[in-house]
This record gives C-alpha cells, structure tokens and sequence, in this order.
C-alpha cells in the first residue's frame, strides 16, 4: 500500500528488456532496504530483486508490461519511487495499490503563475471513476483533479511548485504515457452496486 506522496525521483540506471519481461535498475535513494520489499515505481508496485549502496534491481512481467509504461523506459529516464507505507504512517495523499489501471498520455503541461496546468488523456474506460475534486494517480504521484474535459476522458490538474519539482513531472512532455492508477474506492462502490443496478 502507497500513499502516492513520492519520496525521490532518481535516474533509471539500465535496463535489460525480452519480448515478454524487464529488468530495471534504479539510482538505490534509500540505503539498506529489506529483501523483497515493495516499492512503486512511477506508480507500479515492484518487488526488489537486488540492492546494493549504488542501486535497485526490479523485475516486470508481462502483466505488468501490458498495463504500465514501464516498456518504455531507457536508461537515463528519471522515475518516482516510493517505499510501502508502515501502518503506523500518515496517510498524507490517498489510497494507492501500486496497482496500474492503465496508461494515459499528457496532453498539455503549462505555467500558470507559480503552479502548473497540466491536461492529461485517460482510457475511457476509466473516466467513469473520475470526478472534479476526487484523487487520482499518475506515475505514482496522488494529485487532485480540478476538471473533466469533453469528451469526459481528458481530466486537469494543477501543479504546485513542490510536486512540479520533486517528481518526474517536470520531465514529462506533450504525447508522453503517464501510469493511471484511478481510486480504488470508486472501483468498490461501483462493483458494490452491481447488483442493484437496472439492466
């Protein structure tokens, strides 16, 4: 469990990919982890295979290929991390799984004063859990959405200062995939209210 409050942004080391599968290897910004601990990456929840004082090693199957945009990464990329959250911690953004719903595409990313403007493109599929003011996440970061855009799968969202320079965002630019984990409390309502619903 996340909270998607990002703790360090680092570079991708290197990465060795196969049709099917990929290994990453990170800038290691904690110091001494414990042996296959969780750690999200750009928001999808990974296993630590290997640690040492210079990097992290993470493996991704192919369920987690086809549903991320870690494919896309290069070594150089800049990704957010965070660690699993302890019980004990505050829960500063909202409830994040790690769990990647699917890939959106930024749209447009603008000043606007000190903050950002940023407009990204969900799946449609996805839109139906998004609502002005609710939470969701991208690539790992928890952010708040201001507007639904017509045709009701582009979502904004503004960009403080600290977010815009304590995360990959200020890498991102127009066309690229973001990872979009929606809120899973939404995804439990409505499968609650299945049954209820008329046909």
């Amino acid at each position: 469990m996340f909270t998607g409050l990002v703790s360090a942004c680092v570079s991708v080391l290197s990465v060795e990919s196969s049709a099917s599968s990929l290994r990453v290897r990170v800038v290691n910004a904690y110091g001494k982890l414990e042996p296959g601990e969780s750690i999200a990456v750009n928001g999808t929840c990974l296993t630590v295979e290997r640690w040492d004082s210079e990097g992290i090693s993470f493996f991704a199957s192919p369920e987690t290929l086809a549903r991320t945009a870690l494919g896309s990464l290069k070594a150089g990329s800049r990704v957010n991390l965070e660690r699993a959250m302890l019980a004990s911690d505050r829960l500063g953004g909202h409830v994040v799984q790690g769990h990647v719903d699917g890939v959106g595409r930024l749209v447009a990313l603008e000043r606007e004063g000190e903050a950002w403007r940023m407009e990204v493109e969900i799946p449609q599929a996805l839109a139906r859990y998004c609502v002005p003011k609710g939470s969701i996440c991208l690539d790992g970061t928890s952010l708040t959405i201001n507007e639904i855009i017509a045709p009701g799968n582009r979502i904004r969202i503004q960009i403080i200062p600290h977010t815009f320079s304590h995360t990959r965002l200020q890498a991102v630019s127009a066309g690229e995939a973001v990872n979009v984990e929606v809120d899973v409390i939404a995804k439990y309502v409505e499968r609650l209210c299945q049954p209820y619903s008329k046909p």
